[in-house]
């Protein structure tokens, strides 16, 4: 009870400082709308125009760097798009509790919109707010081990504290980050069961947790740091910003949204919601956002997903140090709205000094029994180590409305053959942004995610098998699904996205028939 209650307070602040989905990633990666008293981008001259793009919400501030490269602190969907080079003007200041107008209320970022300025106030005086509700709800008709629908959901609050404005200093002293949020529900990938869930919100223990507590500083045009309580899934192999927007994260299915998911079941990579001890520096050799090098340092602890640790902010219990660095290249114009079209290209690896058993040590991720192992060479190993490649790029902006185009990414993750459960991973997506003239935000998306079991746990339970000892045992191969949605925005505020999953071999054997998923995501930022 004590949870529901802290969660329902939680939400509770977020309504009556009246917030919206602003949250980290608006502080500190892609967002790019703009706020001029209710007149258009079109007003200013060219040079005015870019200055204002760089632009956030409420005053936040944007660089290039951070729109290519930056931490996504909140890697799942329902963000709004950025307004970027937008003919569509921002609301005019709000002047009392409620919006100016029907129009205002659907254009303004939040729900709740800016009562009396006070959001606004805040942000030019250093505090930003954010808050949302979002839930992911799906079910099997047919497939599976067993027919059965599942829903859970996330209430979330963000504060960034921007100490110049704050304390008036006359040099830049970074932003401190502050996330608390609160899951309730259960998941549909234990039922079927499958490897990744394909419900991205639920996991990391239903319940009230932080999720950042850091100090994020952009030293100068070539050096960036954070340091403090982070996940690595905000800054390593993660997805590139869109219209503003998380790409990967246009999709349920959690092997493809937030990251490829094969790097957090292969090491001790710090995944979403969590936060771990952990810091990282980017490099900008040119000094712009061209070429990045970067490097980080985060604590291993499998017990941080618990429930009891949503607040665990200390190394007791940690294993090891996750170690990964990663060079990116990027191209494109100040937006997606206008410009050249942006293309990426990230390529990285890690190290992981924690022990672990070997593969052998953990067939239980393809349920297979215990004593399955009882003969296999089960051992410890020290040190696993792993890598990815990943590539997007926009395919197209519409010439007669730059808010519509189409977008796609590809990924290859791989693993320490020794001890990954699927060393092999791919994911690869396409969104269509503006799904008609007359829906400019709306999106519609296809994507799919491929594992391929340890051939060390294949080739073992085969053995049992042609030895008369595998009675009941299901050698693990593979695991696929596709994904295809659409997402309705009605309001800038409010996503609600159905869409169709269908899954191949659940759990990556073929002891069930394949599944088919109807489901629903649904996001309100206030």
């Amino acid at each position: 009870m004590w949870q529901k209650a802290a969660g329902t307070a939680a939400m509770g602040i977020a309504l009556m400082l009246g917030s919206h989905a602003v949250f980290a990633q608006d502080s500190a990666s892609a967002s790019s709308s703009v706020r001029q008293g209710g007149g258009s981008v079109g007003d200013v001259t060219p040079a005015q125009r870019q200055e204002l793009l760089k632009a956030g919400h409420y005053g936040v501030t944007k660089t290039d760097e951070q729109r290519a490269f930056g931490s996504v602190p909140l890697p799942i969907p329902g963000d709004s798009f950025s307004r970027g080079a937008s003919e569509q003007a921002a609301p005019a200041q709000q002047k009392g509790l409620f919006p100016n107008s029907w129009h205002d209320f659907v254009n303004q970022d939040g729900f709740f919109g800016d009562p009396w300025g006070a959001r606004s106030w805040l942000a030019d005086h250093g505090v930003t707010v954010g808050g949302r509700y979002f839930q992911d709800s799906a079910g099997n008709p047919f497939g599976g081990k067993s027919r059965a629908a599942r829903y859970a959901d996330e209430e979330a609050l963000s504060l960034d504290f921007d100490l110049k404005k704050l304390t008036g200093v006359a040099f830049n002293a970074g932003v401190l980050h502050f996330l608390t949020l609160a899951r309730q529900g259960a998941g549909l990938g234990n039922t079927l069961p499958v490897i990744d869930s394909p419900m991205e919100i639920y996991g990391a223990g239903e319940t009230m947790r932080l999720g950042r507590l850091s100090w994020e500083m952009h030293w100068n045009n070539y050096v960036q740091t954070e340091v403090g309580e982070i996940n690595t899934e905000n800054d390593f192999e993660q997805s590139s910003t869109y219209w503003g927007a998380n790409l990967y994260c246009q999709f349920q299915n959690n092997g493809i949204c937030g990251m490829p998911q094969s790097i957090a079941m292969n090491s001790g990579y710090g995944f979403y919601p969590t936060a771990h001890p952990g810091a990282w520096i980017k490099l900008y050799p040119a000094g712009n956002d061209h070429y990045l090098v970067q490097f980080g340092a985060y604590s291993v602890d499998p017990t941080i997903s618990g429930v009891r640790n949503g607040w665990k902010m200390n190394l007791h219990g940690a294993t090891g140090t996750f170690l990964p660095f990663q060079l990116g290249w990027h191209q494109g114009g100040g937006d997606d709205y206008s410009g050249p079209l942006q293309t990426n290209i990230k390529i990285g690896g890690y190290w992981d000094t924690s022990e672990v058993k070997n593969v052998y040590g953990q067939m239980g991720t393809y349920n297979i029994p215990a004593s399955a192992a009882q003969d296999a060479p089960v051992s410890k190993v020290r040190g696993r180590f792993g890598g990815w490649f990943q590539f997007d790029r926009m395919l197209q902006r519409d010439g007669a409305d730059p808010h519509r185009g189409t977008a796609f990414f590809a990924s290859f993750t791989w693993g320490d053959p020794r001890t990954a459960i699927a060393p092999y991973f791919v994911t690869a997506g396409i969104t269509r942004k503006g799904t008609f003239a007359s829906r400019p935000d709306d999106t519609i998306s296809f994507g799919m995610k491929a594992l391929w079991a340890n051939p060390k746990v294949t080739h073992w339970i085969e053995h049992l098998q042609h030895t008369g000892r595998g009675a009941g045992l299901y050698a693990p191969h593979s695991e696929e699904a596709i994904e295809l949605n659409y997402g309705y925005r009605p309001t800038r505020w409010l996503l609600l996205r159905p869409g169709l999953q269908y899954l191949w071999s659940p759990g990556a054997v073929k002891r069930y028939k394949d599944a088919m998923l109807i489901d629903l995501e649904s996001s309100i930022s206030f």
